[in-house]
């Protein structure tokens, strides 16, 4: 069965819901779990700085993600799971990219995601990383809707 299970983690709700379903699977089937978190550096939003700079906004991507990885670690630790976690930088890249990149690199045999069941304009205008991640990793997917999808 599966025993190395890849858990792309962000902090939204979705993302959450699928890392709880991702440890207990982890848990009923004693698997390794990596926890992985893309830092999209190219990624700038149309705001104003107000006096910071682009070092100083790639900085804080990268704490912020750091503590993503760490509260969904003490997560997984609170259920008896020690997991592994990676920052992985974007550099232009989908975040669903970065995904199906980690789960080779690990050598992952699932991947479990959150998903946030957007439909019609919604998912067109946001794109959707899980459909992506479904349609071209070589490894089993599975995705679990968040309460977001009943928006």
């Amino acid at each position: 069965m599966y025993k190395k299970i890849l858990v792309p983690v962000d902090g939204s709700d979705a993302s959450r819901v699928g890392l709880e379903e991702a440890l207990k699977l982890a848990n009923g089937l004693q698997a390794k779990v990596c926890l992985v978190h893309g830092v999209n550096e190219m990624f700038m939003p149309a705001v104003n700085f107000s006096g910071m700079y682009v070092d100083d906004f790639i900085k804080s991507l990268r704490e912020s993600g750091n503590a993503i990885l760490e509260d969904a670690k003490a997560r997984a630790r609170k259920v008896g799971v020690e997991p592994e976690a990676v920052l992985v930088e974007a550099f232009g890249k989908r975040a669903s990219d970065l995904i199906i990149q980690q789960a080779k690199e690990w050598q992952a045999d699932l991947i479990v995601m959150g998903t946030h069941g957007r439909r019609g304009v919604r998912r067109i205008a946001l794109g959707s990383d899980a459909e992506h991640v479904l349609r071209e990793a070589t490894v089993p997917v599975l995705l679990v809707r968040s309460g977001a999808a009943s928006e």
